[in-house]
């Protein structure tokens, strides 16, 4: 295994970089390599009983703001198993005109097992903050991955009226894009969440998507799994070209927050027979 950490000059702290290669010996998954560059860090916590090995994305800087860039690079070999996860939510600033970029890539090689669990991200008023995940994952390869948006911070009740955000999603199997998807929005943001055909009150977003074999094979399930749908949340799940996706919108964001958690644990389970919980950083 090797291990790299460069120390940031303090007055160049706006790119931070993440590669992370786990490893199956032929008993265990262990972490094979690692990168990472502040104002993103990488550590490992003890799993818990029955648990594969994870590894926790932390942003030492406490947000993102115009300008700042964020690269995360995971990757499964052959049979390992692992589940990437954020520390926290992760705040997008106000900017005063430039984007925030974040690109995440997840490669999942045969028989592996990949969960990549970040928790939500939070707009400011003002933000701009374009994101990119490209999922390519070979045959026989499984990969849970999701992502969760709250426009505004709503402990203050922040309305989020101004700024942008585009947050796209690339799958490729066996090397081939078998779907790509962008969520993109600018100002005046408040009429497209306001309005009827678009987010239609709606405060929170949330995208889950499963990668496998069998994924369509457990689009049943998924639609059973979403949660009681109501004033608050309303959900739905299909199948595109053998990815499964799940989608969430909610008029608050604590209750979308639950059934992201709610389904994931049920549908891990499922999928891949590993215990019917969270990590504890999620309950944090």
């Amino acid at each position: 295994m090797s291990v790299a950490t460069l120390r940031s000059d303090p007055v160049n702290l706006s790119h931070g970089a993440a590669k992370i290669t786990f490893r199956h010996d032929g008993r265990v998954t262990r972490l094979a390599d690692l990168y990472h560059h502040d104002p993103l860090r990488v550590v490992f916590p003890n799993p818990a009983p029955g648990e594969p090995p994870s590894a926790v994305l932390v942003t030492t800087s406490g947000g993102l703001v115009g300008g700042d860039r964020l690269d995360v690079d995971v990757t499964l070999e052959a049979d390992a198993q692992a589940m990437v996860l954020g520390q926290a939510a992760e705040k997008i600033y106000r900017s005063a005109g430039t984007d925030c970029r974040i690109a995440v890539g997840l490669r999942a090689d045969a028989g592996s097992w990949l969960e990549y669990l970040p928790q939500e991200t939070i707009l400011f008023e003002g933000a701009r903050m374009r994101r990119n995940t490209r999922i390519d994952a070979a045959p026989g390869a499984r990969v849970l991955a999701g992502e969760m948006l709250v426009f505004g911070r709503v402990a203050r009740g922040e309305t989020v009226t101004g700024g942008l955000v585009r947050d796209a999603w690339e799958i490729r199997r066996d090397g081939k894009l078998v779907w790509a998807d962008a969520l993109h929005m600018e100002t005046p943001l408040a009429e497209v969440l306001a309005h009827p055909a678009g987010f239609d009150g709606a405060i929170a977003c949330a995208t889950v998507v499963y990668v496998g074999d069998d994924a369509a094979e457990r689009l049943d399930f998924a639609r059973a799994a979403l949660g009681a749908e109501g004033a608050d949340l309303r959900g739905g799940a299909t199948v595109v070209n053998g990815v499964l996706i799940m989608r969430w919108l909610g008029r608050d964001a604590f209750t979308l927050r639950r059934a992201f958690g709610s389904f994931w644990s049920a549908f891990r389970q499922e999928t891949a027979g590993l215990p019917a919980a969270l990590p504890r950083l999620w309950h944090m």
